[in-house]
């Protein structure tokens, strides 16, 4: 039941309270009414028969005794059906593409529901990117959240285009009847930004496919605590009820975090580390925890978010807790971007948990595995090499030493750099690790055993 209350009793930033209150829910939506202008909000904190309120569009010339709230009953709802595939909406939900209101088939709670951890399927298969280095050593796997490590000016955008431009279930994408889509969330964005996203979708004809969230940075801070809550609610019903794979995309997640720090130091609620919320943590894990394949359902959701590392900070807690809660990581390199290298991924401190059980045969292809092994423990080794040549100098070394050199300069140059418009297949950039791999002496393939060995050891030319 609605009811509705005359006035105020505070304003505090983008929080007002009431009191008086009487049968209010934690999360429930409130309308609140100044002569014919209405905002919506949301109620944040209960307290006797108190309420504080937040309000997304700011309090701004709202008054103490001129303002009317009602409580509507339910918490904030998003609406769904088949059709949000293709539409643009704002962080609430609201579409902002021309082409009018979503007619809901269903409303669901941005919330969402806890999975039941006895209900879940354990992740299996890959989802290509078209990316060698992604693809081939830090393979991401559907009902995976895999985090993107990244640098404040680094290509992270562009990279987030690219994969959702050429992410497929595989080379033979829909071959099996199983439909794929991606739900994009963009989190503090400029204008310019957004129009990059937008119009590199469209360009690619990538946008029938993509499901957009969008919150601008001149957007209301609590818009942006919302976002991927409806994204992830937009997900869950394609992949659950629709039984679609979804990607889904969030950039950048240290907006999210300072927006919810701002937030919590408007409550006056006691910081934790750097400043931010004690529950960091378990906010975050309440929005990743959501990606995952449910027992019975035909579809899965795959999440990659995407994070500033402050000052590169890698022990920073937006990617400390994250490292914690997701299964793996992909960290760019900034020498790697200011050399012109792009993506720029530090292959070394990046790996991904779950794809040890989902590559080789029946999955990517038989020699996958041992290529990834050989190529990790092939690259670690050049870092050995270029220390030694800094100290003695290159003319000093050993010809296999030389000869990793040489390695590690095609591997960043031909493996690790490609186009932002090169979308290579599984076999492309399986073969192009084994013509890397023939630059070493055949002795120095120490993850190898002999017949695989003879199998593509120089057998894969340019």
């Amino acid at each position: 039941m609605a009811i509705e209350y005359l006035g105020l009793s505070e304003i505090n930033g983008p929080l007002v309270a009431l009191e008086g209150v009487e049968g209010a829910s934690f999360e429930e939506m409130v309308e609140i009414r100044q002569k014919d202008e209405r905002r919506l909000g949301r109620v944040v904190a209960l307290e006797g028969d108190k309420a504080v309120v937040q309000v997304f569009d700011g309090t701004s010339g709202l008054g103490l005794a001129s303002t009317s709230t009602r409580f509507t009953g339910y918490p904030m709802r998003l609406a769904l059906a088949p059709e949000i595939v293709g539409r643009v909406f704002n962080g609430a939900g609201q579409p902002i593409d021309g082409l009018g209101p979503v007619y809901a088939e269903k409303f669901e709670d941005i919330n969402g529901s806890p999975i039941n951890p006895v209900s879940r399927t354990y992740p299996r298969n890959y989802i290509r990117t078209g990316i060698s280095s992604i693809d081939t050593l830090m393979t991401l796997i559907r009902g995976q959240k895999l985090p993107i490590f990244s640098g404040s000016g680094m290509s992270h955008n562009k990279l987030a285009a690219q994969i959702v431009r050429q992410a497929k279930l595989s080379d033979r994408d829909g071959e099996n009847g199983e439909k794929f889509g991606v739900v994009f969330c963009a989190m503090g964005v400029t204008n310019d930004v957004a129009d990059y996203f937008r119009r590199s979708f469209s360009e690619s004809g990538a946008e029938s496919r993509v499901t957009m969230f969008l919150n601008l940075s001149s957007d209301p801070i609590i818009e942006r605590i919302l976002t991927p809550r409806c994204a992830l609610t937009a997900a869950e019903y394609l992949a659950f009820e629709q039984d679609m794979h979804v990607l889904v995309v969030m950039t950048d997640m240290t907006s999210y975090a300072e927006a919810l720090r701002e937030f919590s130091s408007s409550k006056g609620e006691i910081p934790g580390r750097k400043g931010y919320p004690g529950y960091l943590y378990s906010d975050l894990a309440s929005l990743y925890e959501r990606a995952g394949i449910v027992k019975g359902r035909g579809g899965s959701v795959t999440q990659i978010p995407i994070l500033t590392m402050p000052n590169d900070d890698i022990t920073h807690p937006i990617p400390d807790l994250t490292g914690y809660i997701t299964e793996g990581q992909i960290v760019l390199d900034r020498y790697l971007d200011q050399t012109g290298v792009y993506p720029p991924i530090d292959v070394l401190p990046s790996l991904s948990r779950l794809m040890k059980d989902s590559i080789g045969e029946g999955y990517t292809r038989a020699d996958h595995s041992d290529l990834y092994n050989q190529l990790f423990a092939s690259y670690a080794k050049v870092s050995d090499a270029r220390g030694l040549a800094s100290v003695i100098g290159e003319e000093e070394l050993s010809p296999t030493d030389k000869q990793y050199l040489q390695f590690g300069k095609e591997f960043e140059q031909r493996f690790l750099n490609q186009g932002a418009g090169e979308d290579r297949t599984i076999d492309q950039s399986l073969d192009l690790g084994w013509e890397l791999l023939s630059i070493l002496p055949r002795e120095e393939l120490d993850r190898l055993d002999d017949k695989v060995i003879e199998e593509h050891y120089n057998k894969h030319p340019a």
